[in-house]
């Protein structure tokens, strides 16, 4: 018996062993579970307790249950020809209650100066008159479109969904790394996933109280239904470009749990400035479109005149106040990577207000004293394009070679107002299974806010996206990232429900009377959400 235990705890050992080691990459990462010092920080106490009794073969046994749910669920991608599960990690990233309440704060001001400062670009455009920002600052950005001015959303939301990326940086601090409030994609994820793990790891949940994430679906359906005010039942549709798309497993998904019609633009028709499905039964009007479609093929009218993705004449319907877009056109001008460096100057503008999540240091290339630090520094930062997603045109400075540096240097000088740049931000990271072992693995966050005119909901967690490749700071899954169920824990006192509750820790089971819910199979392109 002695002898059993003692080859117990030495495996338990051989699961952390060497994690904390100076010599890997990016050692001076913040790491989520352990503080070098004190060793497992606070909000990891419990489920560090829960990995300790198992052996590297039961991590295997576990991420082995965990991909058959997903293949199950028909959650899986193709790469080189092969398919494969979603990478969704078995240990889960925990925010505690406090550190949850700080982030929410700093989303919904973000939101709601973002959803000012839309409103006034593309109406009186008071922030250039006052100098707050320059014109050409505007003018010159890619999203910028005129054929949204004057349009004015019966209740007032442009953004209403946004998917705010946060990252912690060296000292555990949140920062924003950048905004999405086009078409920000991956909380189906984030349900699949929290669904996932209740149905293969009950146990997990057992010692936590974690803030459920089941019910985004009608948060989302109730602020659709806000954005037409006067109607009594609004008719809300999903619209989506089809099946080949990236995100075309979220758009069903969506659709389903709000109990609204998935449509494709040869679904909907223009008359007279309404909109009107398609149906078996006759012509439905359509008061809310939730699109997933670019603006630039959204209304082949006002934007690409071939486009078969969307319906002509739906941007003069808005303008006529008989549908509403969501998220509204033109919002693209409020994550450009340029303007997002001026989030000081629009939060103070606009709210009177400091704020409570900072950027990440950014240069700007198109002011020339930072212009001529970017190049002189070129091999220490990380240039961006700014209407860039999905980590593509991403340039490492300290891992480029020479000639990859000279000719970022071109393209920075051809066109200094595509790029910014940042330092190298070693993102915090959090145990994930590699081999039979927990290594840390650089981590970001998207939080996903909803606004329905009245109140910001933020959904508690969001998507976690995981760098799997050691050192790697690229989360994208399209470049080989994964993600992790995120927790947010409820406050002691809170009477909100756990997620789930259970025995104790167990054996990974499948629960028998669960009925596999199916989505489409992702390939390599298709794994990268729209942003």
């Amino acid at each position: 018996m002695g002898e059993d235990l003692q080859m117990s705890r030495a495996s338990s050992r051989q699961l952390f062993d060497g994690y904390l080691d100076p010599r890997r990459p990016h050692a001076g990462a913040y790491d989520e579970m352990f503080d070098p010092v004190d060793g497992v920080r606070t909000a990891y106490k419990r489920l560090h307790d829960s990995l300790q009794p198992l052996q590297p073969a039961d991590l295997t046994t576990r991420s082995e249950a965990l991909d058959r749910a997903l293949v199950d669920q028909g959650i899986t991608f193709s790469l080189s020809g092969e398919e494969r599960p979603f990478p969704l990690d078995l240990v889960p990233r925990v925010i505690t209650a406090s550190e949850w309440s700080r982030l929410e704060r700093g989303v919904v001001q973000r939101v709601r100066a973002l959803e000012a400062f839309l409103a006034d670009i593309y109406g009186e455009q008071q922030i250039v008159a006052d100098g707050v920002l320059p014109r050409r600052l505007i003018t010159s950005c890619e999203h910028f479109h005129r054929q949204a001015a004057g349009i004015a959303p019966p209740n007032g939301v442009r953004i209403h969904v946004a998917g705010i990326d946060v990252v912690r940086d060296e000292q555990g601090d949140f920062r924003v790394l950048e905004d999405n409030l086009r078409s920000p994609s991956g909380v189906s994820y984030v349900m699949e996933n929290r669904r996932t793990m209740a149905r293969v790891f009950p146990d997990l949940f057992a010692k936590h109280r974690v803030r459920s994430v089941g019910d985004y679906a009608v948060h989302l359906l109730r602020s659709l239904r806000a954005a037409a005010p006067g109607v009594t039942d609004p008719n809300v549709v999903v619209l989506t470009p089809g099946v080949y798309n990236s995100a075309y497993f979220e758009h069903s998904l969506l659709a389903r749990q709000m109990g609204v019609e998935l449509v494709e633009g040869r679904d909907l028709l223009a008359r007279n400035n309404v909109i009107y499905l398609r149906t078996t039964e006759g012509e439905q009007r359509v008061d809310v479109v939730y699109r997933r479609i670019d603006d630039e093929f959204l209304d082949p009218v006002q934007f690409v005149p071939d486009s078969v993705l969307g319906v002509a004449g739906l941007v003069n319907a808005a303008r006529a106040g008989n549908v509403v877009i969501a998220n509204a056109i033109g919002n693209g001008v409020g994550d450009d990577k340029l303007i997002y460096t001026y989030l000081p100057e629009i939060l103070k503008y606009y709210l009177g207000e400091t704020p409570l999540l900072p950027n990440v240091d950014t240069y700007r290339c198109w002011l020339p004293a930072e212009h001529a630090e970017v190049l002189d520094r070129l091999d220490e930062l990380v240039t961006k394009p700014v209407e860039g997603s999905g980590g593509y045109g991403i340039v490492f400075g300290p891992d480029a070679s020479p000639k990859e540096l000279q000719a970022q240097r071109r393209r920075i000088r051809a066109n200094p107002r595509g790029w910014i740049a940042q330092p190298v931000v070693q993102l915090s990271t959090v145990p994930t299974k590699v081999g039979e072992r927990l290594q840390p693995r650089h981590v970001d966050l998207r939080p996903f806010a909803v606004n329905d005119g009245e109140d910001v909901f933020v959904l508690p967690g969001g998507l976690t996206r995981v760098a799997i490749p050691e050192g790697s700071l690229i989360v994208n899954s399209s470049q080989g990232g994964g993600s992790k169920d995120t927790w947010v824990l409820a406050p002691r006192a809170s009477g909100e429900d756990a997620e789930l509750r259970g025995p104790g820790l167990g054996t990974p089971t499948l629960k028998p009377e669960s009925t596999p819910e199916q989505g489409p199979e992702l390939n390599a392109a298709q794994q990268q959400q729209q942003q």
